[in-house]
């Protein structure tokens, strides 16, 4: 597992990189075949913040902490990752198990009870994409009291989220195909 750690406003010294990655390596047995793990480590007045995402076949992990202590940060933070970690492996298995009963006519078994941590899709919707720019979607996105917008950039043309992130600012996804 390669683990890069990077700060912001603060030194990582080798002591805390080396916390960092002995408790990060805990995710491996849930995830043996992790590859890269990005760590950022930042200091916003007094709060000492871990921020770890790591890639696994095509999904994101991803866990933020904050503390007034940055080794509390990074027990908070890989105990957040060791959860959804869990989250996923249970999936990956449900999935696995449910593939694997089929009758002759193709079509799934159900053997058992659902699980209460699957995801249901619920409400579905279908609408026009007028392309803005991401300021206008922000805008958009505030009348309808939303947290998100998804809409066609103008500048761009390609399709843009934006979002309102946790501090009251806005975000801007612009996906690479």
């Amino acid at each position: 597992m390669n683990v890069q750690v990077r700060g912001k406003n603060i030194e990582v010294t080798p002591a805390l990189k080396e916390y960092a990655e002995k408790r990060l390596t805990k995710l491996e047995k849930y995830l043996p075949k992790i590859d890269l793990v990005h760590v950022t480590l930042l200091v916003e007045g007094d709060l000492h913040k871990a921020e770890v995402t790591i890639p696994v076949a095509g999904y994101l992990l991803r866990g933020e902490e904050e503390s007034p202590d940055m080794y509390s940060s990074i027990d908070l933070v890989v105990e957040k990752l060791e959860k959804q970690a869990k989250k996923y492996k249970e999936k990956l298995n449900a999935r696995f198990k449910n593939n694997k009963n089929y009758t002759t006519d193709n079509s799934n078994v159900i053997t058992g009870e659902e699980q209460d941590n699957e995801v249901k899709i619920v409400k579905s919707k279908r609408f026009a994409i007028k392309p803005m720019s991401p300021e206008e979607a922000a805008m958009q996105m505030e009348l309808l009291g939303h947290s998100f917008f998804v809409f066609t950039n103008a500048d761009t043309d390609e399709i843009n989220v934006v979002y309102k992130r946790r501090d009251g600012k806005y975000g801007l996804i612009e996906p690479e195909i």
